[in-house]
């Protein structure tokens, strides 16, 4: 899976210089000339809605959590999306649902290219859900977040109606009830895994306490930068006032590489796979299962009668996907990442067809399959449609299957003992196996 640089690990300090600080646009003049002036520097701050509250109709959001007010100043945002929009005057707003929040990290990112024009159409909440996109960058990528901004202002997309661009993660992650954690620094060459783990582990240290201060109360939180499971872990553990249940770590495109490599081998579409569980990290140890997945309703063992191709090939392939497609082209997957975040997004807030269920890394207390609890492990979820999920109770299991949930869980306990400074575990203790990290991620 890419990831977004983000190269900040803590909130920005006073006493830099004007040019260090993030700017957002001024009011958008009658002209349409942009022009772009200091942000004041507060942690309480919320911008200004540019949707008439009073006129917003009574339907319900898909994710309704109390938001706490804010009585500080108001940061401005940016360029066109400043303008007050009258729904009193628009026909086809008054079915519309209520301004949802949604935060996006390394928004300058590839992931985020794709991500946030999908958000701001109306893929993920649907045709008649407004919403507003508070873009988190660092001083690095702000002239590019800049630019994002503009692109999104040039798409008229009628559903954006706010746009927020900062580096200050207090800022961007006010009331927000969604939060895209897709930033975080690459691994580099001669980069050990534990180094990255303690670095990104700062970045999502950080976010999380964030989070916990200006968010609100039921925000529900997508990991994406990597290691994406024991990122997840870090940001929840420094958010306590938020429910752990409501953090996820990304292994949905895991998931939608193995759906698309088990229709290849059966000759059917796609569409026709169904139960698909990724167990575990979103490393080289993750396990993708067929012994529970379906193909045109029937157990994949029955339509694919090749063990040793389930058993090696299988999981060979969809581990080794991302750095497949990028000896082909030399870019990473952001693209389908990006997919794979809307797809995330949208099982949360659609109800799981009957029968089915969807893939996310979640914390593990109380799981029914007797996985050790305080880590985030990717597991079987459904969902109401309305972002909580209960883990799938019935699921099967065989040695081939036990033995390798039992790999994966190992490693994400040592990932934990590798950043116990983060989480409040006392002194962090390394002792990593393997490199694990998934081709195509350095």
């Amino acid at each position: 899976m890419a990831v977004a640089e983000l190269t900040a690990p803590t909130c920005p300090k006073q006493g830099l210089s004007s040019a260090q600080l993030s700017y957002l646009s001024a009011r958008a003049s009658r002209s349409r000339r942009l022009s772009f002036r200091p942000l004041r520097r507060t942690h309480g701050s919320r911008i200004s809605c540019s949707v008439n509250q009073t006129a917003q109709a009574q339907a319900p959001a898909a994710v309704q959590p109390e938001v706490p007010k804010s009585s500080k100043p108001k940061p401005e945002c940016f360029g066109v999306f400043c303008l007050t929009y009258d729904l009193k005057a628009e026909e086809e707003t008054k079915s519309w649902k209520k301004l949802i929040n949604v935060a996006v990290s390394g928004a300058a990112g590839m992931i985020s290219n794709h991500l946030l024009f999908k958000l701001a159409s109306g893929q993920v909440f649907g045709p008649d859900q407004p919403i507003a996109l508070k873009l988190l960058g660092s001083e690095r990528s702000f002239q590019a977040l800049e630019g994002v901004a503009m692109e999104l202002e040039d798409s008229l997309f009628p559903l954006l109606r706010e746009v927020q661009i900062s580096i200050d993660p207090y800022e961007v992650f006010q009331d927000v009830e969604w939060a895209l954690l897709i930033g975080a620094k690459p691994r580099g060459p001669g980069m050990e895994r534990a180094g990255l783990l303690d670095i990104n582990g700062q970045i999502f240290a950080e976010q999380g306490k964030a989070l916990n201060a200006v968010a609100s109360r039921n925000v529900k939180v997508i990991v994406v930068g990597n290691p994406c499971n024991t990122n997840a872990l870090i940001c929840l553990k420094n958010a306590p006032n938020i429910p752990a249940k409501n953090f996820h770590a990304l292994t949905r495109l895991d998931e939608n590489r193995a759906k698309c490599q088990l229709a290849l081998k059966a000759g059917a579409f796609y569409d026709k796979v169904s139960n698909v569980t990724i167990w575990g990290n979103h490393s080289t140890t993750q396990v993708p299962d067929f012994l529970n997945a379906r193909i045109n309703g029937l157990p994949v063992k029955e339509v694919i009668t090749d063990p040793k191709w389930l058993e090696e090939e299988f999981t060979e392939k969809v581990q080794n996907r991302g750095g497949v497609l990028i000896k082909k082209w030399g870019r990473s997957s952001a693209a389908s990442t990006a997919v794979s975040i809307a797809d995330a997004m949208k099982s949360l807030v659609t109800p799981t067809p009957e029968g089915d269920w969807f893939s996310s890394g979640v914390y593990t207390d109380g799981n029914p399959y007797g996985i050790a609890e305080g880590i985030v492990f990717s597991m079987p979820c459904r969902s109401k449609g309305d972002g909580d999920y209960e883990l799938v109770k019935d699921v099967i299991f065989d040695d081939y299957l036990l033995k390798r949930i039992t790999k994966t869980e190992a490693e994400l306990l040592a990932e934990r003992r590798c950043v116990a400074h983060l989480i409040g575990g006392g002194v962090a203790f390394c002792d990593l196996p393997e490199d694990t990290m998934l081709p195509g991620e350095m």
